[in-house]
């Protein structure tokens, strides 16, 4: 029991107290040492001084007015910016269908900046550079700045990044706008996991993880039908500039708009709030206390960062990330140029490649409320994984001359993000201790930034139209991440049981507001992992 709750210490306590000890020195002093120490808990312990001794009444009519309310604010802007997200650095794809990778010409129709199918490559994998190089920072910054600012900042300047890819006349300049690009984008997925954990209940936050993410297949639609229309439109009227430079030209713009709408729309927390009352705001607060991680912590704590390294369970996460992102970082460079391979033109390619992201949503919304429903996010994101390994299947066996077959093995692998999302979810419900929480989310986005890098040289161009080498790499990462996926369903439910054991104990007692003490997972006997 002596080692079972640690109560948090300030960033210079050489030791942290453990609730034993404090029992033992004096029951009446436990609150006093709580408030002594107060500045280093969550931002929420704050909001609930004025609160003193009364008793907060939130009912299950006044919690659902509060989740709607919170649904119609957030939600929206979180859906339509991660869809950019995901097509904004998918444009490339688009685009080198559409002339990119052609030499330069006077013919605007025909005019590229003349790359080999190895610099595409690195082309692919030079996003990911910059995301992974930006990864660990950025997190301490979403933890050290306003949350809803900083996000902000980093959509806006995605945003003219990519705009500025229409100006790029060599392989040099592309290659620095797409470092750019990711190092900006490296705060949008781990902010996004803070938002959800921050507004919404354990409960909540599978479905909610879902279908923000789940607008990476709304993106694909559109930016295949975007892409289509851009094509088809230049090649019947002409245009002044090159066809691949007027969706880069879009999509920058669009980002850079919708960022400013998400400056001024998003808080930073519910204590800054405007569309919340007062009220509402601890109210806000209170029905995600459940949670037992509180709202943000501004204060790095070290053996936060220990423990989150020395944790299985983020290794674990870091592993899947790795693992299932060689397979994502292939497919989302190459997805084009895999259906041009299937026997179409590169016209059609663009078209045909929209109803992936409709399995996509399909699989991702489905998952997500099933796990939160039966409780199960793990085992039921099994069956994302599954399918998109019959896809891969698919693809590799089918006969070249067989094009609907492998187009619709193609479709079938869209649904293979689901672990990697309910595994995202699970960061947000899991992992508590707020520099724990950024530092799990960092090394699981790390492990994301690698795979992405390999995938892309998987797809050699002297493998072309079949890339068998890459396609089978394929399946055998998805294979492994099940492995992955059945060790992390065992230990949070081994967890579970070990912490049952401590609050079963005669001895073991439940200071007040422990919620908001900012304990780490680990530490906190109250804690319970979902599965």
């Amino acid at each position: 029991m002596a080692s079972a709750l640690e109560k948090t210490a300030s960033p210079g306590d050489a030791e942290k107290e453990t609730v034993t000890e404090l029992l033992e020195s004096s029951k009446i002093g436990v609150q006093e040492k709580i408030l002594k120490h107060s500045h280093d808990a969550d931002a929420a312990m704050k909001a609930f001084e004025q609160y003193d001794g009364q008793s907060l009444e939130l009912t299950p009519e006044t919690n659902k007015r509060l989740l709607r309310k919170i649904d119609l604010h957030l939600m929206p802007i979180l859906c339509v910016i991660y869809g950019l997200n995901y097509l904004d650095k998918t444009t490339l794809s688009y685009a080198s269908i559409m002339g990119l990778k052609l030499p330069p010409s006077d013919n605007k129709l025909q005019s590229g900046i003349g790359i080999s199918g190895s610099q595409y490559s690195w082309l692919g994998s030079m996003f990911y550079f910059g995301y992974l190089a930006w990864e660990y920072p950025t997190n301490r910054l979403l933890q050290r700045l306003p949350l809803g600012k900083y996000s902000a900042f980093n959509i806006i300047m995605w945003g003219l990044v990519l705009s500025c890819f229409a100006a790029v006349e060599n392989y040099a300049g592309a290659i620095a706008i797409r470092f750019f690009l990711g190092l900006f984008e490296a705060a949008v997925t781990p902010g996004f996991a803070l938002f959800t954990s921050q507004w919404y209940t354990k409960s909540e936050q599978g479905t909610r993880t879902g279908i923000w993410f789940s607008f990476n297949g709304f993106a694909q639609i559109f930016g295949g039908l975007l892409a289509y229309g851009i094509a088809v439109g230049c090649r019947k009227t002409g245009t002044l500039i090159e066809p691949w430079k007027i969706v880069f030209l879009a999509t920058g713009l669009l980002t850079t708009c919708i960022g400013i709408i998400f400056l001024w729309a998003v808080p930073d927390n519910q204590m800054n709030c405007r569309w919340l009352s007062k009220e509402d705001r601890i109210l806000a607060i209170e029905r995600i206390r459940v949670n037992g991680q509180g709202v943000g912590n501004k204060h790095f704590k070290w053996y936060q960062l220990k423990e989150a390294l020395l944790d299985p369970l983020s290794w674990a996460f870091f592993c899947y990330a790795l693992l299932a992102d060689i397979p994502n970082g292939g497919i989302t460079n190459f997805f084009s140029q895999l259906i041009v391979g299937f026997g179409y033109t590169p016209e059609e390619s663009l078209l045909y490649g929209t109803p992936g992201g409709a399995v996509e949503i399909v699989a991702l919304i489905a998952a997500g409320w099933a796990g939160d429903k039966y409780g199960h996010r793990i085992l039921i994101s099994f069956s994302g994984l599954i399918v998109a390994i019959l896809g891969m299947i698919l693809i590799v066996a089918l006969p070249l001359s067989n094009n609907s077959g492998r187009l619709a093995g193609y479709y079938l692998t869209q649904a293979s993000p689901t672990p990697f999302v309910a595994l995202l979810s699970l960061i947000s419900s899991n992992v508590a201790g707020y520099t724990k929480k950024t530092t799990v989310a960092a090394m699981y986005l790390i492990g994301y930034c690698t795979g992405n890098i390999i995938g892309p040289q998987t797809f050699r161009q002297k493998d072309a139209p079949r890339y068998v080498p890459g396609e089978i790499t394929i399946i055998v990462c998805w294979c492994v991440c099940l492995v992955d996926l059945a060790f992390i369903h065992w230990y949070c439910k081994w967890q579970n049981k070990k912490k049952e054991q401590i609050r079963n104990a005669p001895d073991y007692v439940k200071l007040e507001n422990q919620e908001w003490l900012d304990l780490t997972d680990k530490e906190n006997p109250e804690f319970i992992y979902t599965l």
